[in-house]
């Protein structure tokens, strides 16, 4: 359902139409509470709009399920391509007949003491008293791009990942990319088998093999999120982090690509990918980078070792669960000589690919309830506000939280603390 008067006064708005905040509609729907979903795009799909042509999915499709919206495919095992996981998200909103206002900004929200609703949002087409507010807005806001790129060359082209869509849009010659999240190791992986020339600058992230003892890895992670604690164990949440800015960090190296596969960086340079350590400094055509290549490529190697694989091996021993034997092929080792510096002109190098993240922005929100970084303050989705609550966070409960299974649960356990909060 579009909404294309808004209404002056509302129970509830969800502000964000993506994956997240339809699944907060469609438990709000369930409970019969009145709500509205404000987007600021014009079309129903959420932040995968913003993802290049050949994006694929890093989980297997059977994740894309939601609250009132199961996967029901034939390819449960698959990975959806970017159009496709677009569209079952815009599909989502109409099974569930979500209250949808588009091309709706929420430029300011803000206490509101009077009449009978705790806040007023002023949005672009006007404002709005709520009860209780949602933020689902995700946690990719703002392109994250070093102030360091200011001295490079005008020579060099800059693009963020946000903007790019395919190898063929980029001037001829060779391409770094900045930056080894999932979405950094993939993009180097497409421009690699198009025939460029890659430099990849390599940041500490984590890799994790795509199976695990006979399961997709994802098998494993749902497992322990949905049942983990049946059997005394659970994902890693903020609490259990050795440091918690550690949430803030890239989610491990997977690919969705020729069916699923594990990525490996030293298998990138042994296959001709030039990898160099963290970007530092820019001056004109030269680049300053740390020398710490291969002390990340280590930190990559033992992520699953030390972060998931006690997990998993605890929930399958204690469950039950049918697993076969460690089956993951044997670990390259291969030191990669470390670079320093590198001479953009020299090396043919055309175009700088910003695969550095993403930053939140909560501008718009004028209440007290941040972090000095700028994270909201919250405990299971609610804030120290009450009727205020997000969902969709990275790291809001654990390290699900943002994918595609770990939101629909989030997101149940938001409706009920909220409703509780009512008696």
């Amino acid at each position: 359902m579009r909404v294309s008067v808004l209404p002056e006064s509302v129970e509830t708005v969800v502000v964000g139409a993506g994956h997240a905040g339809l699944s907060m509609s469609s438990l709000l729907r369930t409970a019969g509470r009145e709500h509205l979903v404000v987007e600021r795009r014009s079309t129903l799909g959420g932040g995968w709009q913003d993802r290049w042509d050949e994006f694929r999915l890093v989980s297997p499709n059977w994740t894309a399920s939601f609250p009132g919206y199961t996967y029901d495919g034939d390819d449960a095992d698959g990975f959806m391509p970017r159009d496709e996981i677009i569209e079952r998200v815009a599909r989502y909103a109409d099974v569930i007949d979500a209250p949808v206002a588009l091309d709706t900004r929420v430029e300011r929200l803000e206490a509101h003491r009077d009449g009978g609703r705790r806040f007023r949002l002023t949005t672009s087409r006007g404002h709005v008293l709520a009860d209780r507010v949602i933020v689902a807005t995700g946690g990719f806001q703002v392109p994250r791009i070093s102030p360091a790129a200011a001295g490079l060359s005008e020579r060099v082209w800059q693009v963020h990942a946000h903007e790019y869509r395919s190898e063929a849009a980029l001037p001829p010659g060779a391409v770094l990319l900045v930056g080894t999240g999932q979405t950094g190791v993939q993009l180097a992986e497409e421009l690699h088998r198009a025939g460029r020339r890659v430099f990849l600058s390599v940041g500490r992230c984590g890799r994790a093999p795509r199976r695990y003892r006979g399961r997709d890895t994802f098998h494993w992670l749902a497992g322990v999120k949905v049942r983990g604690h049946q059997y005394g164990t659970s994902l890693p949440t903020v609490e259990t982090l050795p440091d918690p800015r550690l949430r803030f960090a890239c989610n491990p190296h997977l690919s969705g690509h020729r069916g699923g596969h594990d990525t490996n960086l030293r298998q990138f340079a042994a296959e001709g990918m030039t990898l160099v350590g963290r970007f530092e400094a820019a001056d004109g055509e030269r680049i300053r980078l740390a020398a710490d290549l291969n002390a990340n490529l280590d930190f990559a190697d033992r992520f699953f070792d030390a972060r998931l694989k006690p997990i998993f091996d605890t929930y399958i021993e204690r469950s039950g669960a049918e697993a076969g034997p460690d089956d993951r092929p044997p670990a390259l080792i291969r030191d990669v000589p470390e670079v320093t510096e590198l001479d953009l002109a020299a090396e043919g190098i055309s175009t700088i690919l910003w695969t550095s993240g993403f930053r939140l922005d909560y501008g718009w929100i004028d209440l007290p309830i941040f972090e000095p970084n700028g994270v909201p303050r919250q405990v299971d989705g609610l804030t120290e506000i009450p009727g205020l609550a997000f969902v969709g966070l990275p790291w809001m409960r654990d390290m699900a939280s943002a994918t595609l299974f770990g939101v629909g649960r989030d997101a149940a356990i938001v409706a009920d603390r909220l409703e509780a909060a009512r008696a």
